[in-house]
């Protein structure tokens, strides 16, 4: 069906806010649309206003151009054919379906129903014009169950182009079609927020144009110009939003951190061995931010084993060398308590630890040392932000691992301080797509070598069927004294996965190797969990059959082997991070990807680089190409996170051009308040980019 909407229907008065409202409005606001069939658009589309149905584009399109006779067409395509009813074959059971045979003056097909009502509106000679996909059966060529199916005289009936959109059970496309043509008839002439010359360079249309043709398209399938342009403008919406809460995040007062070094020579000299070359660029970005009037919010974004660790102790003993206090917050209470240890064994200063499972008189007296400022370190999880905990004068903020929170969160965990600069850590490479996407409101350090002493980790392929022979050399290397990570992808079996559960192979493995194998996963209290893991770091539990919950943090030198099974079903990144778990220690160190004996050639392209390379950073780029940002960092399945219209690869290189137009922008209107400045609020509005609309309201 049709969006049937034609040019002179659409309003070209200029767009003011009350003109954008409608967009906004529920999809039951939309002329023919009821409550069922809105509840089923709000499911494919992701949201349940117009504008989440305006915004629901296509995954392809069919063209019902092609018209050839019986006898010319040809089985797997998509044709319009037309025929004179010959007669109706009714099934004789229920099982069975309705046939029509038809002629065109070629020769004979039949066209198959599974449920047909309309006999009496098609009796034999009804002269039909039908659509769908062909198949042969029987030597006679046939259309199971058409798409389209009209009298011959309402030919505009069947569109040329039909879009394809992602639909959900119980939707059908020409809800979608009647609810668009609706949706259409209510968006504004919006006013030009592009500069000419792109708009000439790009040979882009209006937006109102592209997003019409992209979604009732009359005459071939749309141009590539067209999704760029929609994709372009929701691009540069998020990048000037970023960009404007970026400026206001450095806009904030701070308080400049000067010390004298005193401190961080003797951590050090501890550490007994030099920084490397990234650390020292690292170090001397973020005391450029210490010094600074302005507050630091900086992600320190390094690989596994790059040394982020020592680069945030350093930034923390500056706040204390200045006569301040400073806090590392970690995720978990395993993580935190690990921090602890490495802070502990290189400060020159206590270091406190403040958990959950901190409590009582203990508790009470960290605290008072918090408050009174006798406690200048401190490590522990979210307890650290708490209402109760009160600090005396909090300088530094280090948050580690917390790459899954929003802009908005990540503004807020400085809060505990009024001038508090914050600095974020992260082992999991962020690829650039993302870094300018989500994590735009922030300086960016990069930490790009090992640290001295790291031995290389030599990572090999294995095929399951291989499996005997994997678990000789294990047993080889746990006589020798090794200890071994052993991860699966569940943690029980799994009626529709023939994959490896963690349950199970922990039974098969304690079954030959006995009382050397523990078991560690998110399903466990974490009380059992973490017992499994100290254990394990003791030396008691050699080998540790686990699911991803050692991907992060934990720190077992003495572990020089890990084992992943049914390897192709994980992210590249996240296998990077579990292979990261090794090779932290003294002793060449080993990583075996298990996979099925036949893989798609894919899933070998994933594996293959990650054997080829231990660069993080290309890993987690080739990653976002393979899987979409949303996966790559265990939000959503596909895309860029945040966007709709935008696609992570084909868009990559106008992401970059609208990082760029922003810059440029707001350099030349900082308030927006210019000719293309007010229509650029017109288009943050329309993308509900509501943060930098704040930002624009609060000067």
């Amino acid at each position: 069906m049709r969006c049937h909407i034609a040019r002179s229907l659409l309003p070209v008065s200029p767009v003011n806010p009350d003109s954008l409202a409608p967009l906004f409005a529920p999809l039951t606001s939309l002329r023919g649309i009821g409550p069922a069939v809105a509840a089923l658009i709000a499911r494919a589309a992701g949201g349940d206003r117009v504008i989440d149905l305006l915004f629901h584009l296509p995954e392809s399109y069919l063209d019902r151009t092609a018209r050839p006779t019986i006898r010319a067409a040809n089985p797997g395509t998509v044709a319009t054919l037309a025929v004179e009813v010959v007669r109706h074959e009714r099934p004789a059971t229920s099982r069975q379906p309705w046939r029509i045979i038809v002629r065109d003056d070629t020769g004979v097909a039949e066209l198959v129903f599974f449920r047909f009502t309309r006999e009496t509106q098609t009796p034999p000679g009804t002269k039909l014009l039908v659509s769908g996909k062909l198949d042969m059966f029987n030597n006679r060529l046939t259309m199971p169950h058409p798409d389209h199916l009209v009298p011959i005289e309402q030919a505009e009936r069947i569109p040329a182009i039909e879009p394809v959109w992602p639909l959900t059970a119980g939707l059908w496309p020409r809800q979608v079609a009647s609810g668009l043509a609706a949706a259409l008839e209510l968006v504004p002439e919006f006013p030009e927020w592009h500069d000419p010359a792109l708009l000439k360079r790009e040979k882009w249309p209006p937006f109102n144009e592209a997003l019409r043709t992209v979604q009732c398209p009359t005459a071939g399938e749309p141009d590539r110009r067209m999704r760029a342009r929609l994709a372009y403008d929701e691009l540069l919406a998020g990048q000037v939003a970023t960009a404007l809460i970026r400026g206001r995040v450095r806009a904030r007062a701070g308080q400049p951190l000067i010390g004298d070094s005193s401190l961080r020579d003797v951590a050090l000299k501890r550490f007994g061995f030099p920084p490397t070359a990234s650390q020292e660029k690292a170090l001397r970005e973020i005391d450029a931010d210490l010094a600074s009037p302005r507050r630091m919010l900086r992600l320190l974004q390094g690989d596994v084993g790059s040394g982020k660790t020592l680069v945030a102790l350093l930034a923390m003993l500056r706040a204390v060398e200045a006569g301040k206090q400073a806090a590392l917050m970690a995720p978990t209470e395993v993580l935190a308590k690990q921090h602890h240890r490495t802070l502990s064994a290189l400060c020159p200063v206590p270091v406190a630890l403040l958990t959950g499972s901190v409590k009582g008189k203990e508790r009470a007296r960290l605290l008072r040392g918090i408050k009174d400022g006798t406690i200048q370190m401190v490590c522990g999880t979210h307890a650290l932000f708490q209402d109760a905990v009160e600090y005396r004068e909090l300088a530094v903020a280090v948050i580690d691992e917390q790459h899954r929170f929003g802009v908005t969160q990540r503004l807020t965990l400085g809060a505990k301080g009024e001038r508090t600069d914050v600095l974020i850590m992260t082992a999991t490479p962020i690829p650039r797509t993302l870094l300018l996407t989500q994590w735009g409101e922030m300086d960016v350090s990069r930490l790009t070598e090992k640290p001295a002493g790291r031995l290389p980790i030599r990572t090999t392929l294995h095929s399951l069927g291989t499996m005997p022979t994997v678990l000789e050399g294990i047993a080889r290397k746990l006589d020798e004294g090794a200890q071994v990570y052993w991860v699966c992808p569940l943690v029980a079996e799994s009626e529709a996965l023939d994959v490896a559960a963690a349950t199970e192979r922990f039974v098969d493995l304690k079954l030959r190797f006995g009382d050397r194998v523990g078991l560690a996963h998110g399903q466990q209290t974490a009380e059992l969990r973490d017992a499994a893991l100290a254990a394990f770091a003791r030396g008691e539990i050699r080998l540790l059959v686990a699911t991803t919950v050692v991907e992060v943090g934990v720190d077992v030198p003495e572990a020089s082997i890990m084992v992943i099974e049914h390897a192709e079903r994980f992210g590249l990144a996240q296998l990077h991070q579990l292979r990261g778990r090794v090779g932290r220690g003294a002793d060449a160190s080993f990583c075996l990807l298990l996979h099925e004996d036949w893989v798609n050639e894919t899933a070998r392209r994933r594996l293959t680089l990650l054997r080829d390379t231990d660069d993080g950073f290309m890993i987690a780029d080739e990653d976002f190409r393979l899987r979409g940002g949303g996966d790559a960092l265990g939000t959503r399945q596909a895309g860029l996170p945040g966007y709709k219209l935008a696609d992570a690869v084909e868009h990559e290189p106008l992401l970059h051009m609208a990082n760029r137009d922003a810059a440029v922008l707001l350099s030349r209107d900082p308030k927006l308040e210019m000719e293309r400045g007010q229509a650029i609020r017109v288009l943050l509005r329309l993308f509900e980019r509501t943060p930098a609309m704040r930002t624009l309201a609060a000067g």
